[in-house]
């Protein structure tokens, strides 16, 4: 019992106040709009946001950023959840680590016997970039093997699961180097060469002139290639044995004149991207890696290549920090036989904590050289004359269209809009005979425009143009 008063009111008397009917409803309305927000949220987070930076038309092509949704919830999920690039692992430690491996792949001799080991270093905080080549011939312990070439490590993970040589090598260096590596790209010669076509070639900067009369051939036979010294672009091929050669003379037959080669067109190809904003287009990005999916491995998801090529534009490379582990005078290895007789290089200290302490401080203690990469030129195309209609309500979208595509190289003449609105699909159209193959080519690269046989009846091209592009409701500015 209590000290409480008892009421012998019946029940039905009691007096409850009613809120009034306004407040009520407000109240409602509010739990309702509570419960749409949370579940859009929800659906947000759980679906689209995932899949959008999978998706390369969710990224600004210039920025690289994704973009901001136009729905009520994808803007409420973007303020939310502050979407834009993602972060890199690595960038909280100031410090991104990404291994790079080149090597032959299917019907080469070795064909996951890694040719090429490097690892880049991009430092955010100071825009400080770091290029660390490992030779091929160093000993390392494999787990499970026992000491090899680190060469090997890739080819062992791929004989225990198709795949995964690449990220067995990572696991492999990075212990050996004491370093996390956050991410990981494996190219086959296939890639290398595709990729570097793909942009129109590389300009490097040839320090001496040499002949190596051992590089291989098909068969397992030799032939001789020679390089001039000065200035030249390169395309894929070239460049590709530029990097490869070993046997070279006036100079050019160690593994570090080998490893600055390597270097000297990792460089290359980054300006060259990263000069030309449509060279890593979002869109054209998705497209190479589509192209070259059975030659390329790598655990960098699309979001992160958008984040990754952001952060590369604000890169110094007016200096680069450049470390070489080889065996030359003062060089932190030495050179050795194994059991077998095979050649290895192994640490000079007889361990690897020096070189670990050099890869750690790389950005501290060593000096940085200067970046002799020669400007990149932009593709060159055949003097075509492009035409541009306009077939949207999009008002300036031909005048904008025209600007980018002078940038590019195109040479654009007449500009306006379609007789007639709107004009569902986009198309690129050979409005002469003699219009070259390269240009349309390159059209529907840059701009994601299928070639199409006839443009509607009502649209005509004017008498000088010799390619007409056509922009439909379907166009993606």
């Amino acid at each position: 019992m209590t000290g409480e008063p008892i009421n012998f009111l019946p029940q039905s008397e009691f007096y409850l106040p009613q809120p009034p009917q306004k407040h009520r409803a407000k109240v409602v309305f509010l739990l309702c709009l509570g419960l749409a927000l949370i579940l859009g949220l929800f659906i947000f987070t759980r679906s689209g946001r995932g899949e959008q930076t999978m998706d390369p038309l969710a990224y600004d092509p210039v920025t690289l950023e994704p973009k901001k949704p136009k729905s009520l919830m994808g803007k409420i999920g973007y303020v939310v959840f502050n979407r834009g690039s993602i972060r890199l692992a690595g960038e909280d430690e100031d410090r991104v680590n990404i291994l790079l491996l080149g090597m032959g792949g299917p019907g080469h001799d070795g064909p996951y016997l890694t040719d090429t080991i490097m690892v880049a270093s991009i430092k955010p905080s100071t825009k400080q970039v770091a290029l660390i080549s490992v030779p091929r011939d160093m000993a390392v312990n494999i787990p499970g093997y026992g000491t090899f070439k680190v060469n090997h490590a890739n080819a062992f993970g791929e004989e225990k699961k198709p795949e995964w040589g690449a990220a067995f090598a990572t696991e492999v260096i990075s212990q050996t180097l004491d370093l996390p590596l956050h991410y990981y790209i494996r190219l086959d010669f296939k890639a290398f060469a595709e990729i570097i076509d793909e942009v129109g070639g590389v300009r490097v900067n040839v320090e001496r002139s040499f002949t190596d009369p051992m590089f291989p051939a098909p068969k397992d036979e030799y032939q001789t290639v020679s390089f001039e010294r000065g200035v030249q672009t390169m395309d894929g091929d070239t460049a590709l044995t530029f990097a490869r050669s070993r046997h070279g003379n006036n100079g050019e037959g160690s593994d570090f004149a080998r490893a600055r080669r390597q270097q000297k067109i990792i460089l290359a190809l980054k300006e060259k991207l990263l000069s030309f904003s449509t060279l890593i287009n979002p869109v054209k990005t998705n497209h190479v890696l589509t192209s070259l999916e059975n030659h390329l491995t790598t655990n960098l998801e699309f979001s992160q290549m958008m984040s990754l090529f952001k952060l590369a534009r604000e890169m110094k490379t007016e200096q680069i920090i450049s470390l070489v582990l080889d065996s030359g005078p003062g060089g932190y290895l030495r050179n050795t036989f194994g059991a077998s007789g095979a050649f290895l290089l192994e640490p000079t200290a007889g361990n690897f904590r020096d070189i670990n302490a050099a890869v750690k401080n790389i950005f501290t203690a060593s000096a940085a050289q200067a970046n002799d990469t020669p400007a990149q030129e932009k593709p060159s195309l055949p003097p075509n004359l492009v035409e541009i209609q306009n077939g949207t309500w999009n008002p300036g979208l031909a005048a904008r269209l025209k600007k980018r595509l002078e940038g590019e190289g195109f040479i654009v003449g007449d500009i306006g809009n379609t007789t007639q609105k709107p004009v569902t699909q986009s198309g690129i159209y050979r409005a002469e005979e003699d219009a070259s193959a390269d240009v349309i080519r390159a059209l529907v690269n840059e701009l994601h425009i299928p070639e199409r046989e006839t443009p509607p009846s009502f649209i005509t091209a004017t008498s000088t143009t010799q390619v007409l592009i056509v922009l439909g409701d379907d166009f993606v500015d």
